[in-house]
């Protein structure tokens, strides 16, 4: 039974997580022409591009990227955020 309320509590812990980082996504409205995505929320939304694309099946207004941004900067992190997010896994993968 313990480990019952165990996985009750990580579940509860990741939905929380997943509420209080959706409130950073792009197309939130926080970035716009006079004040655009720079290089650390280029960072922010690659991080967030899984999130993002769940999100963005059930709201028209959220993308995976940021329209309102200053351009290469922004670029270089989410590009960043993505390769060390999701091709920092082949890493740590074993070898067969």
């Amino acid at each position: 039974m313990k480990s019952n309320s165990r996985y009750v509590l990580f579940i509860l812990m990741l939905l929380t997580v997943s509420i209080i980082l959706s409130g950073c996504i792009p197309g939130d409205g926080h970035n716009t022409k006079e004040k655009p995505a720079g290089f650390f929320w280029g960072i922010w939304h690659g991080w967030l591009a899984p999130l993002s694309l769940i999100i963005g099946i059930f709201d028209k207004n959220i993308r995976i990227y940021e329209i309102f941004n200053n351009g290469w900067w922004y670029d270089f992190g989410f590009y960043i955020a993505i390769i060390s997010g999701f091709g920092g896994i082949s890493l740590f993968r074993k070898k067969r």
